[in-house]
């Protein structure tokens, strides 16, 4: 039996007299690549803010590897990756292998200096990125994509077993959105990650996930392992939206 990772039932959220969830019940098992999507402003951030105990539930339960979320203390076996992971000061006086390093604090502790085995695992997250060669490189002066994939090196240094995304491509090229969704797919695969991503691009939901959350305040859950129809990626948008389809290998 797969292990559970995170246990949404009859999850909302309201918004002083607005509803901004609505009942999400759904699960993510160890392995699974859930895909989120829906308009802007349908409640998918929110959602993630909920997984993440930023909000709290209106009313429902989350339980995180087995435990309720009010008692969840692990945090370390989580990772978040936000829109605006790459928004910050081009100034910023960090290199990469510092920037990634920052991942090992919640393993270590603030005030312990890292270890051998803390170093260890940060350059073998800055390998599976693929960012090892620019480790000495100040991060202000990467392209989007490299800066992408440093956030994303920060959060495998913690060795996670769920990895949260929110739109993570927002603002880089098309080769480093390919090349970064490559990643994505090689850490389910290989490493049996639990990945849950939120993205507008519906082509990568498609190609990549085996479970989808249709997000518009109502959330609708859909087992997908064995292929997607056209009615599933519709759910959360508006009837009458017209999609363009593209592929990330063209």
């Amino acid at each position: 039996m797969a292990k559970k990772i995170l246990e949404l039932k009859n999850v909302t959220f309201d918004y002083g007299n607005q509803r901004i969830i609505e009942k999400a019940t759904f699960s993510i098992e160890k392995g699974d690549f859930l895909g989120v999507i829906g308009p802007n402003g349908a409640g998918k951030t929110t959602l993630v803010k909920l997984i993440l105990g930023l909000l709290k539930p209106s009313s429902g339960n989350i339980r995180l590897f087995g435990k309720d979320l009010t008692e969840f203390k692990e945090w370390k076996k989580v990772a978040y990756i936000p829109q605006k992971a790459t928004g910050f000061d081009q100034n910023f006086p960090a290199t990469v292998y510092e920037v990634a390093s920052m991942g090992r604090f919640a393993n270590a502790g603030m005030m312990k200096g890292l270890s051998g085995k803390d170093d260890e695992r940060i350059e073998n997250a800055l390998e599976m990125v693929g960012m090892e060669k620019l480790k000495n490189s100040r991060i202000g002066e990467l392209s989007g994509g490299q800066q992408q994939r440093v956030f994303m090196a920060k959060a495998l240094a913690g060795e996670p077993e769920l990895l949260i995304l929110d739109e993570p491509t927002v603002g880089v090229d098309a080769e480093a959105q390919h090349n970064f969704y490559s990643l994505l797919k090689r850490l389910n695969k290989e490493y049996d990650m639990a990945l849950m991503l939120i993205s507008h691009d519906v082509g990568v939901i498609s190609e990549n996930v085996n479970k989808l959350l249709c997000v518009n305040v109502n959330v609708t859950f859909h087992d997908v392992s064995k292929g997607l129809n056209e009615a599933e990626l519709h759910c959360a948008y508006p009837e009458g939206l017209a999609f363009v389809p593209h592929h990330h290998d063209e």
